[in-house]
C-alpha cells in the first residue's frame, strides 16, 4: 500500500479520536500476515477506559466496523484504482479474536458441506466479515462462496463445487 496512503490513514484516525475526546495513539501494520490486502491501524487502548473501548467497539464490534467503513470511503474517495487501500481498525484484540471464530465458522462450514453435500448459508457476517471468510475457503479447491440475499439480511453461502463433466 502506497506509504502516503497509510499515513492520511493513521493521522486520519488519530485526528477522530482527538475530535471524540479519546486519548489515544495508534499504530500501522501495513501487511499483517492474516489480512495481505489489508492495512492494519491499531488504536492503542493503553489510555483508554474499559466503557471507552466498550463505546468504540460496540454491540458485535459495530462501531469499529463502521469507522473502518468511514475511514476506508473516506481515504479512497476520488483516488485512481491504483492508489486505493483497504484499512482494517483494530482495538484490544477484537479483530483478531473475531478472525479466529470465523477462521474456526469457515472450517466448520466446510466440513459439513463436505459431508452432507448441501450447502450451508452463514449469517449475521458483516461485509467485512463475508470478504474474510470468502478468502478462507478460496484454497478449498472442492468449494465454492457467494453471497446471497440483500442486506441487511446478506448470507454468504457455501457449496460444493459444481464438476461441469
Amino acid at each position: 500500500m502506497d506509504t502516503s496512503l497509510v499515513e492520511r490513514g493513521q493521522q486520519w484516525l488519530e485526528n477522530l479520536l482527538h475530535l471524540a475526546g479519546l486519548p489515544s495513539s495508534v499504530s500501522v501494520e501495513p501487511n499483517p500476515p492474516f489480512a495481505e490486502d489489508s492495512c492494519w491501524i491499531t488504536i492503542d487502548e493503553s489510555g483508554l477506559t474499559p466503557e471507552q473501548i466498550e463505546c468504540l467497539t460496540g454491540v458485535d464490534g459495530h462501531v469499529l466496523d463502521s469507522i473502518q467503513y468511514l475511514m476506508n470511503a473516506i481515504l479512497n474517495l476520488g483516488q485512481d484504482p491504483e492508489k486505493q487501500g483497504a484499512f482494517t481498525v483494530e482495538l484490544d484484540g477484537y479483530r483478531l479474536h473475531r478472525y479466529s471464530e470465523l477462521k474456526q465458522m469457515a472450517e466448520q462450514a466446510a466440513e459439513q458441506v463436505r459431508q452432507t453435500g448441501e450447502e450451508f448459508e452463514l449469517k449475521s457476517l458483516s461485509s467485512a466479515e463475508r470478504r474474510q471468510v470468502h478468502t478462507m475457503l478460496k484454497g478449498y479447491e472442492d468449494l465454492e462462496t457467494y453471497s446471497r440475499g440483500h442486506e441487511p439480511d446478506r448470507r454468504l453461502v457455501v457449496r460444493l463445487l459444481k464438476n461441469e463433466s
